[in-house]
């Protein structure tokens, strides 16, 4: 079959117009009146203000997953070992596209909780209007590829998480990357693959190339299990690769399944019903806000002052100040220096 984008297709298509627009204004207007009106509480209490935006953008994470399998059809199958509801953990996985971070969404919907997931990702994507906004308040860790500068700020994000006693998921794209310590319980190696199209950027999405079918290969390590020593680690980390790379090798050149059986064989922390019914909550709600948000906006001035005095601090702040992140740890450094020579 077809591995990668189909020809004959070059066209924009409806169907991922509706999924990229979609996800756009989902994002775009649930930054600005979901997430706009609680910015004020980060300066109060950062740890109050992430858990509630977690929980929010949590509610958007959820849109994807109802488009991709409600509207679009694809298949989700999920094997190897299960997460445990509410470890925090390091997701390393292989990179075989650049939408491979949103698709597994899919699988921590039912394996773990949306709210958890914090993605590595570079910074120029954080001035990106709606995703951007919403990813900064999501406090994702945004790295500039220089590894000196990135390090600080990513253990300086990891150590806040502790202090807060976050319990998240980090995603990352590891070569060999320090993955102990820091209040860790797991590290979950994902093999993710594609049996039939695969997407490989957003201009396949656009043209309406969504896959049909996600497979992921979950192998859980606990933190104990893992070297210690950075010599050591590399060496964990490459092994892992050789046996992802074989996973896959085997999957590709077989009955592409990684299991047998050819279905999920995790038990779930959520029942597909309750799966079934978060996606449609989920399609029902992001279709309906932001249209009754422009409602709103046409119908009300005041909305409209909101609508520009939030949009205008969205992207000053970034421009100002390097991204809500930054502001939420230097926020809660404040607090929590005052508080100990207080």
């Amino acid at each position: 079959m077809s591995q990668g984008f189909p020809p004959g297709r070059a066209m924009v298509s409806w169907r991922g117009i509706y999924f990229v627009l979609a996800l756009f204004l989902g994002s775009f207007f649930g930054s600005i009146f979901m997430l706009g009106p609680f910015l004020p509480l980060m300066l109060v209490s950062p740890r109050w203000y992430r858990w509630i935006t977690d929980r929010i953008v949590a509610t958007w994470l959820t849109l994807p997953v109802a488009l991709l399998e409600l509207v679009f059809g694809a298949k989700v199958v999920i094997t190897g070992d299960g997460f445990i509801p509410g470890e925090r953990s390091v997701i390393i996985m292989n990179h075989r596209t650049r939408l491979d971070w949103m698709f597994l969404w899919n699988c921590l919907l039912r394996y773990s909780y949306l709210r958890l997931e914090k993605i590595c990702l570079k910074s120029s994507l954080k001035a990106v209007p709606g995703f951007g906004w919403a990813m900064q308040v999501a406090a994702f860790i945004f790295i500039h590829r220089k590894w000196e500068d990135d390090k600080n700020h990513f253990e300086a994000m990891l150590d806040y998480f502790c202090d807060i006693k976050e319990h998240l998921q980090i995603l990352i794209f590891p070569e060999g990357t320090d993955l102990t310590g820091n209040n860790l319980d797991a590290i979950h190696d994902i093999t993710v693959a594609y049996p039939h199209n695969i997407p490989q950027t957003e201009k396949h999405i656009l043209n309406g190339n969504f896959p049909k079918e996600i497979h992921f290969h979950v192998c859980r390590y606990p933190v104990s299990s893992v070297p210690v020593s950075k010599e050591e680690l590399q060496l964990w980390c490459q092994e892992r690769w050789k046996e992802k790379e074989d996973r896959l090798r085997a999957f590709y050149q077989g009955e592409r399944y990684f299991d047998a059986t050819r279905r999920s064989r995790i038990p779930p922390c959520k029942s597909e019903f309750r799966v079934h019914l978060i996606k449609l909550a989920s399609l029902l709600y992001w279709t309906l806000f932001p249209i009754a948000m422009i409602v709103l906006l046409y119908l009300y001035s005041l909305v409209r002052w909101y609508f520009l005095v939030v949009t205008v601090l969205f992207v000053l702040q970034e421009k100002i100040f390097g991204g809500l992140e930054l502001i939420e740890l230097a926020c809660y450094r404040y607090y929590t220096r005052r508080y100990k020579t207080g």
